[in-house]
């Protein structure tokens, strides 16, 4: 999985290529009008809060937030960037519906928001614009609780993000990706031979019992202490880690340092000569090299079977909504979920994309459409994820 520089990265921006930054500042809150009432967290069968008859002027007329992880920013940000820009059916490179099996004309955001009864408000502005935050896994599922944002950006199940509460059922999980978490280290240890890791050689970094990169295996440099850097806590990254790694999402680990952002986890890394981190799939890269990983008897190799099904670091990539989903929120999550969406948003920015058959499954949690719409053939059938539910 290599990144290549284009007129999309340059112009749309990768989350991964900047310290902080939104697709427009956040700004307003929830419609507490209401999202669905449906108080089990199932998916809502009528308007929402953000969308009644079919999609009005009044609710088009506030825009649709979101904030919460670092490592679903790419894919949200990005899509939000496109989708404010609402692009025309010519534009192949952002939009170019015919290659997906779209059979319309329209300009991008209005063909998906047109799902949802929303209209046109003019020739080149978005029915409603999208505005993405950023701050961590924890602090989006907040603000979503507060009714501070549409949509909580996760990259843990919400029930690692807040054990504390004794109920989830108003949360509805939409997963939009899959991240194959990688592991890192600074460059000049990966070119001192630290190439690949072990399970317990990663375990026994974190827990403290190896401080020094002599007595990991592979390493051909002099006496070098090993600087652990974590995610901060609270941030999915961070929770995924623990639970997957060590068997709870609040298991301890040494941290000689927690950084807050994925971007300033990678920038760290690359300014250090001994660092090890872990990250998400789509910050990795020149100076921040993955190490192959040995888990379970399989090693897992970035570009090859990282993130396959079956890999132990892997983690969902979730967009969650509150007592159901309205049509406003359905409206850009199920863009998210076609053929383009992941081609454009998700495998875009180096993470891997549902299968068609999780996608549907994670369609029928939202409202019922409008209209009917032929979403096309697939073509990612050859694209492997971590889970199948």
């Amino acid at each position: 999985m290599t990144r290549k520089t284009t007129r999309r990265r340059v112009l749309v921006g990768v989350g991964a290529s900047t310290t902080i930054g939104a697709a427009g500042c956040l700004g307003g809150t929830r419609n507490t009008g209401g999202s669905s009432s449906a108080e089990d967290g199932s998916a809502a069968s009528g308007d929402g809060g953000n969308s009644t008859s079919g999609g009005s002027q009044q609710a088009a007329s506030e825009p649709l937030t979101a904030d919460g992880s670092s490592t679903v920013y790419p894919i949200t940000s990005n899509g939000a960037s496109v989708w404010n820009s609402n692009p025309p059916a010519d534009d192949e490179e952002y939009w170019g519906p015919d290659q997906y099996g779209f059979n319309t004309k329209e300009r991008m955001a209005d063909f998906f928001a047109g799902i949802y009864g929303f209209e046109a408000s003019n020739e080149s502005q978005p029915p409603f614009s999208v505005n993405v935050g950023l701050s961590h896994s924890g602090t989006g599922i907040e603000k979503l609780t507060n009714g501070q944002v549409d949509i909580g950006d996760s990259s843990a199940p919400v029930q690692d993000e807040l054990p504390e509460r004794k109920s989830y059922e108003n949360f509805t999980d939409h997963v939009v990706g899959v991240d194959g978490q990688p592991v890192v280290v600074s460059k000049p240890i990966y070119d001192a031979g630290v190439t690949k890791l072990t399970g317990d050689r990663l375990k026994a970094i974190y827990e403290g019992e190896i401080t020094d990169w002599k007595n990991v295996d592979g390493y051909s440099g002099p006496s070098k202490e090993i600087q652990a850097i974590c995610r901060a806590e609270g941030s999915g990254t961070d929770t995924a880690f623990r639970a997957n790694l060590f068997g709870s999402p609040d298991a301890p680990i040494k941290c000689d340092s927690r950084i807050g952002q994925n971007q300033q986890v990678r920038t760290s890394v690359q300014q250090s000569d001994n660092a090890i981190a872990y990250m998400a799939l789509a910050f990795v890269g020149g100076q921040a090299p993955a190490v192959a990983l040995e888990l379970d008897g399989t090693t897992y190799k970035l570009g090859k079977n990282l993130g396959a099904k079956g890999y132990p670091l892997s983690r969902d990539l979730h967009c969650y909504t509150w007592k159901g989903t309205s049509k406003k929120e359905a409206a850009f999550i199920n863009m998210l979920l076609t053929e383009y969406g992941q081609k454009q948003f998700v495998e875009a920015n180096d993470y891997f994309t549902l299968p068609p058959e999780r996608r549907e499954k994670q369609r029928s949690k939202l409202p019922k459409p409008d209209k009917q719409v032929n979403y096309g053939a697939s073509t990612n059938a050859n694209q492997t994820t971590t889970q199948s539910n």
